[in-house]
């Protein structure tokens, strides 16, 4: 485990995220108290990846930390620029990134208001968001893609019901698909809200198109039959 005494080779092996700036705000969350230390990796991506850390109380949270040389800045600066509520970005790719975990953070916090079934948004600092562990038994909760789904109509129903919360409160959640939804007993869980943007964004209306696209393409996939416009239609009535 790596605790605030620090395990720099050890840190470097897990993914490659840990330079020195990181670490101090790694160790900046600890001291606050959100966690006690990282413990293991539970997703590598290409701009962020996702460790599993333990609480005074023995409970887990989980820490994802974007890698500040790495991301796709491009991408990143593409998504926010048209979000109104962050008409304020500065210049450097830190700042974006700075952002990006802002926005993701801010958008949990909205989704989880409305209801939506979101990891609960604990806190967050420069590139390190802390989220809350979504699992038992220590086991992360499994990606859709990657779970047996028992009674597909229910749980395709329960993601559009989710999708709807989402829309109500005036988000699009802009990638969501079988990979940015956990299956935790039975019940989705939307993730990775970096890209979510507000419905007023001039693309929204493509991102929720695409949304309902991805997820309907894949439950076709397990078996059963989608109409992609009587659920985006779901999804926008009030």
């Amino acid at each position: 485990m790596a605790k605030r005494s620090g395990a720099k080779e050890e840190h470097k092996v897990w993914g490659n995220v840990f330079d020195p700036f990181t670490q101090k705000t790694v160790y900046k969350l600890i001291t606050q108290g959100h966690f006690e230390g990282l413990q293991s990796p539970i997703s590598i991506g290409k701009e962020a990846n996702i460790f599993s850390a333990l609480r005074k109380d023995g409970s887990k949270i989980m820490a994802k930390i974007y890698r500040l040389e790495t991301c796709d800045f491009n991408r990143m600066y593409d998504y926010i620029k048209s979000d109104v509520r962050f008409s304020h970005i500065k210049k450097g790719k830190r700042n974006i990134v700075f952002l990006w975990v802002q926005r993701e953070y801010r958008n949990l916090m909205k989704a989880r208001k409305a209801g939506v079934n979101v990891p609960i948004p604990i806190a967050f600092s420069n590139n390190v968001l802390v989220l809350e562990f979504i699992g038992e038994n220590e086991i992360i909760a499994p990606k859709l893609k990657d779970s047996e789904v028992k009674d597909k109509k229910a749980f395709f129903d329960k993601i559009v019901l989710n999708m709807k919360k989402l829309h109500k409160v005036g988000l699009v959640h802009a990638d969501l698909s079988a990979f940015n939804i956990l299956n935790n007993n039975q019940n989705p869980v939307f993730i990775d809200f970096s890209q979510t943007t507000t419905i007023e964004d001039p693309r929204a209306a493509e991102y929720l198109e695409r949304d309902v696209r991805n997820i309907a393409t894949y439950f076709r996939k397990i078996g059963l039959d989608v109409d992609e416009k009587k659920t985006k239609e779901k999804i926008i009535k009030n």
